[in-house]
C-alpha cells in the first residue's frame, strides 16, 4: 500500500513528556514530506496551540483541531468548524458550575475560565500547555455563565475537568440525556470534553481526507489516546506509540516506541524509507491522480 497522508496526535506522541520536540521528530516530519506526503496533526488542542506544534515541526498543511471541530492552517480561514450553540453552551455551562470543577471554554481565539482550584494536580499538566499566552488570549472570571450571558460566545469545545469521579459522571449522563445538540467525549476519571455533535478526531481527519483526495485507506495515524482508538482501526495503517494504552495498542497494527525513545521519527524511518517519493509514483503511473 502506498501512504499519501500522516497524521500526528501532540501530546503523548509528538511532544515528549517534558512537552518538547526532539529533534529527531523534526527530521522525520521533513523526511516524509520531501517524499510528498502530506503531514497533518490531529489533535484535541486548540488551533493557535496545534499551530505553534505544526510550525515547530515546519509544517504548513491543514490541521485538525479542537478535537476535530475545526480544520484550518491560517488563523480564521477554516475548511471546517463546527460549534455549540450559544444557548446551549450557556446552559451547559450552567448547570456545570453546580459541581466543584473547572470549565474551560475552547475558542479557537481565546479560552475563558473559572477560577476554581482543584486539589489534584491534573490541570496543570493539561490547561498550561493548550495555548501561548502572547497569541492566545486565556481569561479566567469568578463565573463564566455571566461572563458568557453579557457576551455570548459558541465554541468548537468546552472542556472539564472535575474534583470528583463520580461528578464527572452523574454530570456525563446528564447532559447526554439532555443535549442532543452536544456530544461528551470523556477523557480520564476527572476529565471530559463536549464538542457538538457528530464531531471526533475521525470524522475531522475524514473531512480533510476529502478535501485532499486522500482516502482513509492511504493514511498513515500515529497516537496514544483513547480518543485515537477509531482513528488507528479506521486508517490504513495505525501506529500506536510505545507509552500508549493496552486498548490503544490493540487497536494499531503497528507498535512504536514511546514519545521519550523517539517513536515517531523511528516508525517513520523504518517505514518511509521503503515508500518512493509520490512525484515518481505519480511519473510511473503507479498513482493516477
Amino acid at each position: 500500500m502506498i501512504y499519501r497522508l500522516l497524521a500526528l496526535n501532540v501530546d503523548g506522541t509528538v511532544l515528549q513528556s517534558n512537552g518538547r520536540i526532539h529533534k529527531s521528530t523534526i527530521e522525520a516530519v521533513q523526511y516524509v514530506q520531501q517524499k510528498g506526503i502530506y503531514v497533518s496533526l490531529v489533535t484535541s488542542r486548540s488551533f493557535p496551540s496545534a499551530k505553534k506544534v505544526a510550525k515547530a515541526l515546519k509544517i504548513n498543511s491543514l490541521l485538525v483541531t479542537h478535537r476535530g471541530a475545526y480544520i484550518s492552517a491560517d488563523p480564521g480561514k477554516p475548511i471546517l468548524e463546527k460549534r455549540i450553540p450559544e444557548d446551549i453552551t450557556y446552559q451547559l455551562v450552567r448547570f456545570l458550575e453546580g459541581f466543584p470543577c473547572q470549565i474551560r471554554i475552547v475558542h479557537e481565539q481565546f479560552s475563558l475560565a473559572n477560577k476554581y482550584k482543584l486539589n489534584h494536580n491534573l490541570l496543570a499538566k493539561t490547561v498550561f500547555t493548550t495555548g501561548d499566552p502572547i497569541f492566545y488570549s486565556q481569561q479566567f472570571v469568578d463565573s463564566v455563565s455571566e461572563a458568557i450571558a453579557d457576551d455570548p460566545v459558541s465554541p468548537p469545545k468546552v472542556e472539564i475537568y472535575f474534583e470528583f469521579e463520580e461528578d464527572l459522571e452523574d454530570a456525563k449522563q446528564a447532559i447526554k440525556a439532555m443535549y442532543s445538540e452536544a456530544e461528551v467525549q470523556q477523557l480520564n476519571s476527572l476529565r471530559m470534553d463536549i464538542m457538538p455533535q457528530g464531531v471526533s478526531k475521525l470524522n475531522g481527519l475524514i473531512h480533510l481526507g476529502g478535501h485532499l483526495g486522500v482516502p482513509l485507506k492511504e493514511m498513515v495515524v500515529i497516537g496514544d489516546g483513547d480518543d485515537d482508538i477509531e482513528l488507528l482501526k479506521a486508517c490504513g495503517l495505525g501506529v500506536a506509540m510505545g507509552n500508549a494504552s493496552t486498548e490503544v495498542k490493540k487497536a494499531s497494527d503497528w507498535v512504536t516506541r514511546s514519545q521519550n525513545q523517539q517513536g515517531v521519527a523511528y516508525m517513520v524511518k523504518e517505514h518511509f524509507r521503503k515508500q518512493h517519493p509520490i512525484e515518481f509514483l505519480r511519473k510511473m503511473n503507479v498513482i493516477k491522480k
